[in-house]
């Protein structure tokens, strides 16, 4: 008797065949990879790839085909680069299919993963990534909606091996074990199934696929798996709970660790979510969006995640009421401030040099600030330029030596507009002062010091 993935496996056939067409298509530069170095993300053609994530979690089960592509439009438009997203929920998609039948891993629901087909192609031919969980972490733990799970470690590399075979060739799926959930907690050790699930994925895949763990809030992936080659790089949830969580310290711990693995914020605060679950504490708006994102890229990360409350639960006037006091409907939050200044952040690293990022507080001489006003800062491993992110506006000491040249020309980039004012020519001092076109809290700037010699266009512009 055929089994139920032998069965889907000959439906789609022509889903194989189709993904061979689409993987020459594209970008044209091949899967994503992790440097030689062990910190950053590339194509396997060499060309860097700086992770610009968005947060969409529900895509697959509340929105339409239609819907989706605006989303996509929207975002790659932005200049977002991946989108993060779930395929099994415990919940029906928008034409009223469930992922499985009877909640059953071993047994797909064809339609709903045609839907999963059709997306992943629409994403592909607008060259960007999907970083694609195959379930949110509670079907395999349960600790948060008291649900029986639905997995074990059978029927997690069954699954696992179904997702990696019918998605194998296409190179812009990225998968993500976890979701939001612990891999143990106290004696309570789920690890066996994630491993599970993530060896079916790769065998499936043929060894192709690059993965990561999703951890729940004020987490990383590497309290679970540091002592193991399980993921191809690291991912954290510095969360929704406070203002100014340390991310540049996790950053920094992260990167640490042998053999070196590309770490980042999978999942920092969002932009209009209620501090700490509750809208009696007020709501995280762009400003504190920026922070988080400019001090863990600036910290080495190799890429970042935006989120908006709305979107990552798509909530819309179908919906009774939305999780956690979302304050808009999610197609009204599609160009909230904090989107586009995620994007403007992505511009900044790539008008430089993407992945030569060295992390360098010794470059901050005075006016270190901490929590809210805590400056990081980098230069490239050329030594040809350094960046500085101000979180508050003030007057600043820097040491300039890890910059060639005798002569260096600095820039304000403005992360609220994307806009690069120029201060002028110095000749090099062993500490130069410079303070920003506008100070106090609210007003963040980076200060960028370029080598005057390599002639560099301004911060935020294509590089020539």
């Amino acid at each position: 008797m055929i089994s139920i993935f032998k069965r889907a496996a000959l439906l789609s056939v022509s889903v194989f065949l189709s993904a061979v067409v689409f993987s020459q298509s594209g970008t044209g530069h091949g899967r994503i990879r992790v440097t030689a170095d062990g910190h950053f993300l590339e194509y396997s053609d060499g060309t860097p790839f700086f992770w610009l994530g968005d947060t969409g979690w529900e895509l697959f089960s509340k929105l339409k085909k239609e819907e989706i592509e605006n989303y996509l439009d929207n975002r790659k438009a932005k200049g977002f680069n991946v989108i993060q997203c779930v395929i099994l929920r415990r919940t029906a998609d928008r034409y009223g299919d469930f992922p499985l039948h009877n909640n059953d891993p071993e047994k797909p629901v064809e339609r709903y993963f045609a839907l999963v087909d059709w997306v992943v192609k629409k994403a592909q031919e607008k060259n960007m990534i999907l970083a694609i969980l195959p379930c949110w972490g509670d079907m395999v733990t349960g600790i948060r909606s008291k649900v029986a799970p639905i997995f074990d470690e059978a029927n997690a590399y069954a699954f696992g091996r179904y997702l990696g075979k019918r998605y194998k060739n296409y190179p812009n799926i990225i998968w993500v074990a976890g979701g939001d959930n612990p891999a143990f907690v106290d004696s309570a050790d789920w690890r066996p199934i994630f491993r599970s699930m993530i060896k079916g994925i790769r065998t499936g895949t043929g060894n192709e696929a690059l993965i990561t763990y999703h951890p729940w809030g004020e987490n990383s992936s590497t309290v679970y798996w540091k002592d193991e080659n399980t993921l191809d790089f690291n991912m954290m949830q510095s969360g929704h709970r406070t203002h100014d969580l340390p991310v540049w310290e996790w950053v920094k711990r992260d990167r640490s660790y042998m053999p070196a693995k590309p770490v980042l914020d999978g999942e920092p605060n969002y932009e209009d979510h209620p501090v700490n679950w509750d809208n009696k504490n007020g709501y995280f708006r762009a400003y504190d969006v920026r922070k988080q994102l400019y001090r863990s890229v600036f910290s080495g990360a190799c890429g970042v995640t935006y989120g908006h409350h709305a979107i990552w639960q798509f909530y819309s006037k179908t919906d009774k009421k939305p999780i956690a006091y979302a304050d808009r409907y999610w197609t009204e939050a599609l160009d909230r401030p904090g989107a586009f200044q995620a994007g403007y952040l992505k511009n900044l690293i790539a008008s430089r040099t993407i992945n030569d990022r060295i992390p360098d507080q010794s470059i901050i001489e005075a006016g270190q600030g901490e929590k809210g006003e805590y400056i990081t800062a980098f230069h490239g491993a050329d030594s040809n330029y350094a960046m500085i992110y101000l979180p508050v506006g003030k007057k600043i000491g820097i040491n300039p030596s890890s910059i060639k040249g005798s002569k260096i020309v600095a820039w304000w980039f403005n992360p609220k507009n994307d806009k690069a004012i120029r201060i002028g020519l110095f000749v090099k001092k062993r500490t130069m002062s410079f303070i920003p076109p506008d100070t106090g809290d609210g007003s963040d700037w980076v200060l960028v010091l370029d080598n005057a010699n390599k002639r560099f266009n301004a911060p935020g512009r294509p590089a020539s």
